[in-house]
């Protein structure tokens, strides 16, 4: 965590910012150590002009920052919205601590939550020389991957990997989504922590494996919802599975079959399966995630099947599910080893379903390092 502070504060230092107001749950647990639900309660990261850490959080989390924030000062209020706002108890500190006439780098102008949160932006709260923003800078910090993210990530796929087996064994006619769902993923995490041990912190989900509604000819749509279907021959499904890991993600996503796969299905199944194979070959260190993109395209093209895709091929992964940068024609960004990526081209046919893997992926000097391994053969996936 020191670590990752010094190089941000180096990243401030090039955009001449004295100081900064950060409000990303998901950045202050990076460069903090300290996981919480954001909620109305306004929570925050402040680095003062010399360079030390506060975080400011309500009365309810701070013995709980203070214990795994790796920070120099917590400050608290007592609640929200309180007599007196938590954003008056913010201006506070902020004065105390010379941000006054400072050039202060922000993420956001002032705290969000959908949870009732209302409250002042901090250019209402200090007189700043210069506002800076900071929007995708600690998200840039994390595209690329140190070797122990790495191990995380890999230690994520290896239970995604058992959680899938499972909910692949228990997918059998006449049973609904959320029985198979809730066996398979109940079964995968008491393993997962039998294992692990009372030193294994999940920081998210514990071990898990789904359909999210993508079952039968709902499959077709790329983020369907759960609706406890009932399993029926010859349906497309499409799955998905995965583990947190002290806060770190997979992704392991298959197309199976309920005990018969139709020609049509299997003409579907390959040109996904192919597609993929596209992905993983265009993947270099020094090419764009927008060539990757075009590869993958070209090929649909090529098949004529353009019309039946819905998304692009993939992302970045790591403390979110779905982070930049993107396999998308949009997004130049150049491919670095340690950066670790989803592969999941798919194509959605109505009335027949979806078809789509996904594929978990380090990008080393020379290529890919595959971290899922889940079998992706037709013939092994029919349940």
């Amino acid at each position: 965590m020191k670590e990752r502070q010094r190089k941000f504060f180096n990243r401030l230092s090039e955009r001449n910012c004295n100081a900064s107001v950060i409000f990303s749950t998901t950045d202050i647990f990076y460069l903090t150590g300290f996981h919480f639900h954001s909620t109305e309660r306004p929570i925050g990261l402040l680095t003062d002009p010399e360079q030390r850490v506060h975080l400011f959080v309500p009365a309810l989390e701070h013995e709980h920052s203070e214990e795994y924030g790796t920070v120099d000062f917590v400050h608290s209020y007592p609640e929200y919205p309180g007599t007196k706002h938590p954003m008056e108890y913010l201006q506070e500190i902020l004065k105390n601590y010379h941000f006054n006439d400072k050039n202060i780098g922000y993420d956001s102008m002032g705290y969000g939550s959908p949870m009732g949160y209302r409250g002042p932006s901090i250019d209402q709260l200090i007189n700043a020389k210069q506002f800076i923003s900071l929007h995708g800078v600690i998200e840039e910090m994390r595209f690329v991957k140190s070797s122990n993210e790495v191990e995380l990530i890999k230690e994520s796929c290896r239970w995604g990997n058992l959680a899938h087996r499972l909910l692949q064994k228990y997918t059998k006619v006449g049973l609904s989504e959320i029985e198979i769902t809730s066996k398979a993923s109940s079964e995968a995490t008491m393993a997962m922590i039998e294992t692990l041990g009372p030193e294994y912190k999940p920081h998210g989900q514990t071990a898990y494996a789904l359909f999210r509604g993508q079952v039968g000819p709902e499959s077709a749509f790329p983020h369907a919802v759960t609706q406890n279907i009932v399993m029926s021959k010859g349906d497309t499904l499409v799955t998905g599975a995965a583990a947190d890991v002290f806060g770190y993600h997979s992704e392991l996503e298959r197309t199976m079959f309920v005990e018969e796969v139709s020609k049509e299905q299997e003409k579907y199944f390959n040109y996904m399966y192919e597609a993929q194979k596209v992905a993983f070959s265009a993947i270099k260190p020094g090419k764009t995630y927008a060539s990757v993109e075009k590869a993958v395209q070209t090929y649909f093209e090529m098949e004529g099947i353009t019309d039946l895709t819905r998304h692009h091929t993939g992302h970045n992964i790591g403390l979110l599910g779905h982070e930049a940068p993107f396999f998308d024609l949009g997004d130049k960004t150049l491919l670095e080893p340690g950066m670790v990526v989803t592969v999941e081209p798919g194509i959605y046919v109505k009335g027949i379903g979806g078809f789509r893997h996904s594929d978990t992926v380090l990008v080393t000097s020379d290529g890919i390092e595959m971290l899922t391994y889940y079998p992706s053969d037709l013939e092994s996936l029919i349940c």
